[in-house]
């Protein structure tokens, strides 16, 4: 039996910009979970989250006709707009709160590609350690904050991410080592207060914080 053929985003695009409802109705369902955790990881606020998914999928309903797959894949430049109005948002709306708890933490990333080689957070629970690991991120500034959000939990390549934020990738990728850094930093930070590491705990080694 021939299996049935999945429609490219660019053909739902293009359906979409002639008046198909239903070609848009599955590009929602395909990338909104999508843009919305990123406007989530990012904001740490579930209002801002569902308002910004709301605005990207308007904005592409009124403009499919502006996405050239030819630049990059659809997830990258759907999160390019989602984080200018995480941005606008979160600016509007400063100081901005952290993750409510009735926000899943499970669903953002699993426990075992928090961290790897030797743990600072083996002392934590699964779910303490992700609300760790979420209030460290919301705390990083904006720049350090969307290239670890795009690349470690939205799992987006380096190009990937440099089309959303329209920078070079050197650019990406320095920042991501920077903000590895200052995460990493405000975790042990966190941890030491909390009594879970020694005051003097050996450093974590260096490298990638997330799988």
């Amino acid at each position: 039996m021939t299996k049935p053929v999945v429609p490219s985003d660019a053909e739902l695009l293009r359906l979409t910009s002639a008046g198909d409802e239903q070609a848009f109705t599955a590009l929602y369902r395909r990338h909104q979970s999508f843009v919305y955790r990123f406007a989530l990881l990012m904001s740490g606020r579930s209002s801002i989250a569902e308002e910004v998914t709301q605005e990207v999928f308007l904005a592409l309903l009124r403009k499919a006709h502006r996405y050239d797959p030819a630049l990059g894949s659809l997830s990258s430049y759907l999160c390019g707009a989602a984080r200018n109005h995480v941005l606008r948002l979160l600016e509007r709306e400063r100081p901005y709160v952290q993750f409510s708890d009735d926000v899943d933490g499970d669903e953002a990333i699993p426990f075992s590609q928090l961290i790897d080689g030797d743990d600072p957070l083996r002392n934590c629970t699964r779910n303490e350690a992700i609300k760790l690991v979420r209030q460290a991120v919301l705390a990083l500034p904006p720049r350090y904050r969307e290239v670890i959000v795009l690349c470690d939990f939205q799992e987006l390549t380096c190009s990937e991410a440099a089309q959303a934020l329209e920078c070079p990738v050197g650019t990406v990728n320095s920042r991501l080592h920077r903000g590895h850094a200052l995460l990493l930093e405000k975790l042990l930070k966190k941890l030491r207060a909390d009594g879970k590491l020694e005051p003097r705990a050996p450093e974590v080694r260096g490298g990638k914080c997330f799988a």
